[in-house]
């Protein structure tokens, strides 16, 4: 399981031009999986995620986590973050998990975090339009292995 972490002060997507998800305070997350992943996975990059010191304390030091700022997350999946760009110039997506099984992973993903904070969502599978103020910037990558 891989997710890109961004730090945002306002952020949205969109699916045929009609606001889906939106966020003000908090982090955008692109979340993408691989076969293999499990549970377990999810619940490691929950942990991470909700207690990365990322933001500002009162004196301008990352020190704070997303449960300490009341901050919101926006959940997006994302499958290109399995791309292997090694061969060639087009992407091969042979590492990324199927849809079908990828789906239920990325539910559970957002049930399991909306225990500890606001969670919105783009739609899986569509083709979303995603607007954000990267605060920062700060851009974190995590993986589950």
């Amino acid at each position: 399981m891989k997710l890109v972490v961004q730090r945002s002060k306002q952020a949205s997507v969109e699916v045929d031009k009609k606001v889906v998800g939106s966020i003000d305070n908090g982090l955008v997350i692109l979340v993408g999986f691989t076969p293999g992943d499990t549970v377990e996975d999810i619940d490691y990059l929950i942990d991470k995620v909700v207690h990365l010191r990322i933001f500002d304390d009162q004196n301008g030091i990352m020190n704070c986590s997303l449960l300490d700022v009341k901050g919101s997350v926006l959940s997006i999946s994302q499958f290109t973050l399995y791309a292997d760009t090694k061969k060639g110039r087009r992407p091969s997506y042979v590492h990324a998990m199927k849809g079908e099984e990828a789906i239920s992973l990325y539910q559970l993903w957002n049930q399991k975090l909306a225990s500890f904070v606001p969670v919105e969502t783009g739609i899986f599978g569509a083709e979303m339009k995603v607007n954000l103020i990267n605060d920062g910037p700060v851009t974190i990558i995590l993986e589950s292995r």
